[in-house]
């Protein structure tokens, strides 16, 4: 009879498949032939991880904007540092002003899903937000908020030096691309490049989530993530 441990694994595996169907990949039992070009990373020196972390102390400490005075914590961001794929959002939620963490909601848990399909594990990426404070009623960050937390990111992103930025939403793709017209559907899709960083915009998770039913906009999420997993020797 097979194990409980076997169990939990059969049902994993029926969950990833179903949520890979979901999102419009096909030929799902179909195993992925071996990465072309293998991404190699290597283990951050602890000069890096030592200035992630002075990063990190500043932002948990920081009262520079007005949402400071509104958050329970902020949320600095969390991920491996000698990654070469982040995932930038806009600004925490609720949950991730309880937790401290990004992305630990409901579109947390969706983006995971996605990071995962991905053949990330999450602990592989690096995942921020432009603010590092939840807005109140998580309305779109305002001007001086932004400014006041891009030098946070910005040192974020120069420590980590990935080769791709997964932008979730417009806010974060316009923080990364001001001078790209058009919505979301007509910007995503294909690679821009920032300051040397190739940035891949996308739907935020969120937006999969209030529009559940519609299989075409987590396709095309799906197509976003395989030309970054093309890109980085994954596919």
């Amino acid at each position: 009879m097979p194990s409980r441990k076997a169990d939990r694994v059969l049902a994993g595996l029926e969950t990833h498949l179903r949520f890979l169907k979901e999102i419009g990949v096909e030929d799902v039992f179909k195993a992925p032939p071996p990465p072309a070009r293998p991404v190699r990373t290597k283990p951050a020196g602890p000069e890096t991880e030592a200035a992630m972390t002075a990063v990190r102390e500043e932002i948990l400490a920081c009262r520079k904007c007005g949402l400071a005075a509104g958050r329970t914590q902020s949320v600095p961001g969390e991920g491996r540092t000698s990654t070469p794929l982040m995932f930038v959002g806009e600004g925490p939620g609720r949950d991730e002003d309880q937790q401290g963490r990004p992305f630990v909601g409901r579109a947390g848990q969706l983006l995971t899903k996605i990071i995962a399909a991905m053949t990330f594990d999450r602990g592989d990426v690096f995942i921020a937000n432009i603010v590092k404070c939840r807005p109140p009623d998580n309305r779109v960050p305002q001007r001086a908020e932004v400014e006041s937390c891009t030098p946070y990111l910005l040192r974020q992103i120069a420590l980590i030096n990935p080769r791709v930025i997964v932008t979730l939403g417009k806010t974060a793709t316009e923080f990364f691309l001001p001078e790209v017209a058009g919505n979301m559907t007509s910007i995503r899709g294909r690679f821009y490049e920032w300051n040397g960083v190739q940035i891949m915009p996308t739907f935020h998770p969120s937006y999969l989530i209030r529009n559940e039913g519609d299989k075409v906009i987590r396709k095309m999420v799906w197509d976003d993530m395989q030309k970054v997993m093309s890109l980085l020797g994954r596919k």
